[in-house]
């Protein structure tokens, strides 16, 4: 398998006319790859560049319409891979599709707190925005059978869906895709915003976080460990999160003397990522920390299914003072469906009390034995 087709492999379908697609997502999931194969197949005036061309850049980040207008009047489609790269690159796009609104423009980028912020207020009701993530369990489903993937479950728990990491073929080219991963590039777009100014502070909190995978994380206690004050660990985590590293997950409330609310959780975009940070890649038989890397698999599968389906809803975790949990709620349209995430499959879960007093709530639990039928 050199090509594991992705859930928006027919980009055409995703063209509407006034309007920029933007593809934005983790580093090395496959954006290029994904936007290089539409641009093979277009057969019309076409033209691919990418975001650290200095001819392009200045073209690009000039506001001059003129100039704007003489790079693309002449292709049907344009291509910008990497277009966080270029100054202002939200305005070069409005002044474009303004101007040229039946023509295809595509732009690509790995950090949204960086592209997001380039492109969203000038790009205001003409975007439509396709998040790319590590690969999707449905994705495999043309490649696996659901037995397979159950089978495979291991390699999904110690090595993640990085694509080339679901395509090499050893343990020992996995680990060493997710090394490179983990020390070239994870960081990369959080290190050259100004304002990070320790790589070893902020190495230090995604080790912390790696070894609380699933539990409530208090950011005093954080903060108190990596040595920094509070303001700046809230900041590192929310860089984190806008750069598809970890998933903030918040609790949920309707009765503030029931329920507990001060601490969130974060869950790894990818467990390969993860396990490359502690540099721990043991088999499960050898670990103590099987059931956070099932519930963080589940919780990130889910999570992925809900975005390439278009989930609406909203995410959280629940806990009551009595100390019972459920995992992940999701709440929609008025109903709250409440989900208990387990590895063992030997016990069943009783609902909790005060969870089964909420209106329109429900109730399951999740584990080996249904984990598929939840995230596919």
């Amino acid at each position: 398998m050199k090509y594991i087709k992705r859930k928006y492999d027919n980009l055409e379908k995703f063209f509407k006319k006034g309007k920029v697609l933007i593809i934005y997502g983790p580093r090395r999931v496959g954006k290029t790859t994904l936007v290089e194969k539409y641009y093979k197949k277009f057969n019309k005036r076409k033209r691919y560049v990418t975001g650290d061309d200095i001819r392009v850049s200045t073209i690009l980040s000039s506001r001059d319409l003129k100039l704007i207008s003489e790079f693309l009047k002449d292709i049907d489609l344009l291509i910008i891979d990497e277009g966080q790269q270029i100054k202002e690159i939200g305005f070069a796009l409005k002044m474009m599709i303004d101007k040229f609104p039946e023509k295809k423009i595509i732009a690509t980028g790995s950090s949204s707190f960086d592209l997001s912020q380039k492109v969203g207020e000038p790009l205001t009701g003409r975007k439509r925005t396709l998040l790319l993530l590590p690969v999707w369990q449905g994705e495999l489903t043309d490649y696996y059978t659901k037995y397979e993937l159950k089978e495979n479950l291991e390699e999904f728990l110690l090595f993640g869906s990085y694509p080339e990491v679901i395509t090499s073929k050893t343990k020992g080219e996995k680990i060493e895709i997710l090394t490179e991963l983990v020390n070239s590039y994870l960081l990369k777009d959080i290190l050259s915003f100004d304002r990070v100014k320790s790589s070893k502070k902020l190495y230090d909190l995604l080790k912390l976080l790696a070894h609380q995978i699933g539990s409530e994380v208090s950011k005093n206690e954080l903060s108190n460990a990596i040595g920094v004050d509070s303001k700046t660990v809230e900041r590192y985590l929310d860089l984190l999160e806008k750069t598809f590293i970890i998933k903030k997950v918040g609790p949920y409330y309707s009765n503030k003397r029931k329920t507990i609310r001060k601490k969130s959780k974060y869950y790894f975009l990818d467990l390969g990522v993860r396990n490359g940070v502690i540099s721990d890649f043991n088999i499960l038989e050898n670990r103590n920390d099987i059931g956070a890397l099932f519930e963080n698999f589940v919780f990130i599968e889910r999570y992925k299914k809900n975005i390439y389906s278009r989930f609406y809803g909203n995410i959280y975790f629940w806990k009551s003072y009595s100390g019972r949990e459920i995992d992940l709620v999701e709440e929609i349209d008025g109903k709250l469906k409440g989900f208990e995430i387990k590895y063992s499959i030997r016990k069943k879960l009783k609902q909790p009390n005060d969870w089964k007093n909420l209106p329109n709530s429900t109730f399951t639990q999740i584990s080996l034995n249904n984990y598929l039928d939840f995230v596919l």
